[in-house]
């Protein structure tokens, strides 16, 4: 299952803090970020459904991170 997310994160260090504590969480998803695009997009690659774990997270994180439908 991958979930994509809409973020506010600007660049790699951020990005890095993000995925930094959300492979804590979720060692065994996959997560990347695409900041090329407008989204600055968040995806995330596991068995289960994390998006609202994922969103807590990335707001505890200082970061807008809502689910890209």
């Amino acid at each position: 299952m991958v979930e994509v997310f809409k973020t506010d994160v600007r660049d790699q260090r951020q990005a890095a803090e993000v995925l930094e504590i959300l492979s804590l969480h979720f060692p065994d998803h996959k997560l990347n970020f695409d900041l090329d695009d407008c989204d600055k997009v968040l995806r995330v690659e596991g068995a289960c459904q994390i998006a609202d774990h994922v969103r807590a997270i990335a707001r505890d994180c200082g970061f807008v991170c809502d689910v890209l439908d």
